[in-house]
């Protein structure tokens, strides 16, 4: 079974920037199309950046041009870049493959922001 592990979660000010990490136990993370997600208080959890195996990306509106998802597969690790951070960001972030089954979900990494 993948452990997953995410970091680099804090408390920032709106217009700040955070670089989220999420490392991965198995060479399985190579060949698997990875999701960034978000659960905010009492809403859904949402997917928020994807990345193919290959280094595809894909995003929803309302976080492109924001939002960079990238990989290092020699470190089975994949990163959250979040610039012009704004309070509506504020949530606990979340990585896992992309599409079911889902491994088991971390603890993800808290990201708050003021206004």
């Amino acid at each position: 079974q993948v452990q997953l592990v995410e970091s680099g979660g804090g408390l920032v000010q709106a217009g700040g920037s955070l670089r989220l990490s999420c490392a991965a136990s198995g060479s399985i993370f190579s060949i698997s199309a990875m999701g960034w997600y978000r659960q905010a208080p009492g809403k859904q959890r949402e997917l928020v950046a994807s990345i193919t195996s290959g280094g595809t990306t894909t995003y929803p509106n309302s976080v492109k041009g924001r939002f960079t998802i990238s990989r290092d597969n020699a470190k089975n690790t994949a990163y959250l870049q979040i610039d012009n951070l704004k309070p509506e960001d504020t949530a606990l972030y979340y990585c896992n493959k992309l599409s079911w089954p889902f491994w088991r979900w971390g603890q993800g990494t808290q990201v708050t922001v003021s206004a």
